[in-house]
């Protein structure tokens, strides 16, 4: 059975990818919520959307003129930043304690700071420079990528450890 439209567009799933991350930080400050469980969630989703971006989505969008590749290089960094602080906030013992607090306060800066940059810049870019088509094309490539992500544990500490020490 074939994705909705919307969610075959590349851009459309980062950005439904994006708002999945705020409602799960959202969860993660709740002393109602299941906050490991939500932290459990966001690890895996954070994981996949980045491999995926960097595996198949942001090499194909420096080809297409005005999709910047200082900004696709600039989005790498960002999700470095971003793992690192999800790691630190993953070795937290204590849910709800200050550091896991602080850790994720850390966390959430580092990620929405590269949310808010890569949707003002990457993602316009792509709405205005790269067809329609190739944008499905390139969506889902993006999707495959995320789900074969998820599939493999990719928010793993473990995983996230090999992630972060690799780079």
């Amino acid at each position: 059975m074939a994705a909705e439209p919307q969610e075959q567009d590349v851009v459309e799933a980062i950005l439904k990818d994006h708002r999945t991350m705020e409602e799960l930080f959202r969860q993660m400050r709740s002393v109602e919520a299941d906050r490991a469980g939500a932290l459990k969630k966001f690890s895996a989703l954070l994981i996949a959307h980045a491999e995926a971006e960097e595996a198949g989505v942001y090499g194909a969008l420096k080809r297409f003129r005005n999709v910047d590749d200082e900004e696709v290089e600039h989005g790498v960094e960002e999700h470095e930043e971003g793992n690192r602080a999800l790691l630190a906030l993953l070795e937290v013992e204590d849910v709800g304690s200050e550091d896991w607090d602080s850790k994720l306060e850390d966390l959430v800066e580092a990620v929405s700071h590269h949310v808010d940059e890569e949707e003002r810049t990457i993602l316009n870019g792509a709405r205005e420079n790269v067809p329609d088509e190739r944008r499905a094309e390139l969506g889902a490539v993006f999707l495959k990528e995320r789900r074969r992500q998820l599939e493999s544990d990719c928010g793993s500490i473990e995983n996230v450890r090999a992630v972060v020490g690799d780079r």
